[in-house]
């Protein structure tokens, strides 16, 4: 069958028009945008945060906890701190001063003071035999001074007792000693003859 130019221009058309019809379902499926990766229900986590740990007391930290003055503390300004042993870990101490909790070791000082050391590295509590006093040590400031315990108040009582004895031993005036010639003087003629008597007779020249 012999096909003349138009019938060619049909045949072209018909075959253009296949491929526009077929072209955008391949186009689709190569170009059809894939499916993002499901994002997990939970973010990523960060890093952890590193774990405090509590480290164990030392045979030092247990005797520095065995000097620690236990109990109520009255504070300047009608402050008041608490001091407890803690029952999480041993030879540890609670602190507790207003709305703030502190755990502190305690560490004894080459001058024989007690430190109680803040965990965190915030505070600082200093005691000595007279009063303790609790420091900010970021900021450099006393949180509260002037704070006396049970135990502290009964050491400054026993002190102020001691320096009043020695006050007034050092004022009252010492007894003069008696010498011999007072004593026999103070004891009347008999006892002067007496003595008198004892004395060794002077010896007299020899008679020629």
């Amino acid at each position: 069958m012999t096909i003349d130019r138009s019938g060619l221009r049909l045949l072209a058309t018909c075959a253009a028009v296949a491929g526009l019809m077929a072209a955008p379902l391949t186009l689709h499926a190569q170009t059809a945008p894939q499916k993002p990766a499901a994002k997990s229900a939970k973010k990523s986590a960060g890093p952890k945060a590193a774990e405090f740990i509590i480290p164990a007391a030392s045979p030092e930290q247990l005797d520095a906890a065995e000097r620690v003055y236990y109990g109520v503390y009255d504070c300047e300004f009608n402050q008041s701190i608490h001091i407890v042993a803690s029952t999480k870990h041993a030879s540890y101490v609670d602190i507790k001063h207003g709305k703030a909790d502190y755990l502190m070791k305690p560490v004894l000082s080459s001058t024989g003071a007690i430190r109680l050391e803040d965990v965190r590295g915030e505070t600082l509590m200093v005691q000595i035999s007279a009063k303790s006093m609790l420091l900010n040590v970021k900021t450099g400031r006393r949180l509260v001074d002037d704070c006396i315990s049970p135990k502290q108040r009964e050491l400054n009582d026993a002190a102020r007792a001691e320096k009043a004895a020695a006050v007034a031993a050092a004022a009252a005036p010492s007894a003069p000693a008696a010498t011999p010639t007072a004593a026999v003087a103070g004891a009347g003629p008999l006892a002067a003859m007496a003595s008198a008597s004892k004395a060794p007779a002077a010896e007299t020249p020899a008679a020629k």
